[in-house]
């Protein structure tokens, strides 16, 4: 797999999503890994492809983030 290691990281988010996040964290911490894992492979993916183009000269448009539930 992959090398891995610690960040932190430090979000603003409405008080409501904030509360759930901490709950996730207290509940589950391995799932929002997960979560901020796949946000951010989907960020990285999303630019490389903008870079890249399709060839046609059409702009990519980034995809409105999934919600959590």
């Amino acid at each position: 797999m992959w090398e891995t290691r610690s960040v932190e990281l430090k979000v603003r988010l409405p008080r409501d999503i904030a509360a759930q996040a901490e709950e996730i964290q207290r509940t589950d911490p391995e799932f929002l890994s997960r979560v901020v894992l796949y946000g951010l492979t989907r960020r990285s993916i999303y630019r490389h492809l903008r870079e890249r183009g399709d060839g046609a000269g059409q702009e990519f448009q980034e995809p409105a983030p999934a919600p959590i539930s």
